[in-house]
């Protein structure tokens, strides 16, 4: 089975589309300075419209994070990590830890992570490495496991 894939909208287009390219697409707002995540078309603390797209760091720290260990079915058999990131531009994003160990000794709040994209048909997700990871074996580590 496929894995339930997020779909893209006009206001978040350019984070899919930055994904696809591998980078993490964030935005700014240009009147308070704000860098917010999820996408949208304001600013989430002042209201202004008036923002910007940035390439972030792909950067951040585990921050919170439960282990599934009754995945659903598109999510394979082995346990997964449900986590929250915070990012180096401080938003926090949810996530999956990839690339080590899905336990509680390997899994230890505020180690530093990197994004690792992974490539479903037309989406690719930004998932989370423990930093130092390399990318794309991080990325073929995680398709096994769901096997």
């Amino acid at each position: 089975m496929d894995r339930i894939l997020p779909q893209p909208t006009p206001e978040t287009q350019h984070f899919w589309d930055g994904c696809k390219a591998g980078e993490l697409r964030l935005q700014r707002c240009t009147d308070c300075s704000k860098t917010y995540f999820p996408p949208r078309p304001f600013c989430p603390a002042c209201g202004c419209r008036d923002v910007e797209v940035l390439k972030a760091s792909g950067k951040g720290r585990l921050y919170s994070y439960v282990i599934n260990h009754r995945p659903r079915p598109d999510m394979g058999k082995a346990p997964h990590s449900i986590a929250v990131v915070e990012l180096e531009e401080g938003p926090r994003m949810m996530t999956n830890i990839v690339g080590c160990p899905q336990t509680p000794e390997a899994l230890v709040l505020d180690m530093p992570v990197q994004v690792a994209f992974e490539t479903f048909g037309d989406i690719a997700l930004p998932l989370f490495a423990p930093a130092g990871a390399a990318p794309a074996r991080v990325v073929a580590a995680h398709a096994a496991e769901r096997v």
